[in-house]
């Protein structure tokens, strides 16, 4: 595997010895290489999954090879009911959350709903991730300074909010639905961190780069077996593999300079400028408005004690 193609790694040091570090998403792929390298640094890592025999699998091999414990949690983001129940379990079991990684994500799915209706890309990479980030916000700001990270990617700047259709429901494609879901990632990130100035949380997008992992696996579904198998072959080649991937999840939840950077958008582990459409402050807040009335869950509900 040519290094170019690869990108740089976390150099940092910094140990997380008693952190209580949160991943959605994390049996397999980014995720499961972040909980591996944040578990090496001494964290004790909650791997937030839907399919709880892959996680404790998971959770099996990452705690053997570093020796921390590292436990596992029943959570579906295409289903509020399961993360409003997750959330109260993760809640009891730690007052304090030091790091919270919004990882797991669909791409590129047929057009599928959630259980509650919403259309699957958005539902679970903007919808489920917001409802999920706020339920735990009171224990994430009880433990700072603590951090959330959000998985974007570049595909944000292909990004359009269909505010008049956030759904898709008349003009629908795999790819348009996607990249609408990853621009809704960096516009919550920025809206978030402005919300919590001052709190000790520092809130980033992170874009892992064009990485070799299970979350193309509905392109055959979606578009067809030509594209789906082009991605594959190329992606043997030039893309990074999930432990190059997850290095700036990592840069961002452990370098200690990035404290006066919240809200910004990195890759390759640096600050990069997303988007012209992801640095509108009026739809961030518009969009923020709208996933609270569609969660049923308020920034107001969330500071309460």
């Amino acid at each position: 595997m040519p290094r170019f193609f690869q990108g740089p790694r976390c150099k940092n040091t910094c140990h997380l010895d008693g952190k209580v570090v949160v991943i959605t998403g994390a049996n397999t792929g980014i995720g499961k290489e972040t909980a591996r390298e944040l578990s090496k640094r001494g964290a004790e890592v909650v791997l937030a999954c839907r399919d709880l025999n892959k996680a404790a699998e998971a959770a099996e091999e990452i705690s053997k090879e570093t020796g921390n414990v590292v436990t596992t949690l029943k959570l579906d983001l295409a289903s509020m009911k399961s993360i409003r129940s997750a959330a109260e379990e993760l809640i009891e079991r730690h007052p304090e959350i030091h790091i919270l990684i919004n990882n797991a994500g669909i791409m590129t799915c047929p057009q599928w709903k959630t259980d509650d209706g919403f259309e699957m890309q958005f539902g679970v990479n903007h919808l489920g991730s917001f409802l999920w980030t706020l339920l735990l916000l009171n224990n994430i700001k009880r433990a700072a300074p603590s951090r959330i990270v959000n998985l974007s990617s570049v595909a944000h700047t292909r990004g359009k909010m269909y505010f008049d259709d956030l759904m898709l429901t008349k003009n629908y494609t795999p790819i348009r639905s996607y990249c609408q879901s990853k621009l809704a990632n960096v516009l919550f990130t920025q809206e978030l961190a402005r919300r919590l100035e001052g709190s000790g949380v520092s809130v980033f997008a992170v874009h892992p780069g064009a990485v070799q992992t299970e979350l193309a696996r509905h392109i055959n579904e979606s578009m067809n077996a030509c594209v789906d198998g082009t991605l594959h072959f190329f992606g043997r080649y030039f893309f990074k593999t999930p432990e190059m991937g997850a290095q700036t999840s990592v840069y961002c939840a452990t370098e200690e300079s990035l404290t006066e950077l919240s809200g910004h958008y990195f890759s390759d582990c640096a600050k990069t400028k997303p988007a012209s459409q992801a640095n509108d402050k009026e739809a961030a807040e518009r969009l923020w408005k709208m996933s609270e009335e569609l969660v049923g869950f308020t920034w107001e509900q969330s500071n309460q004690k």
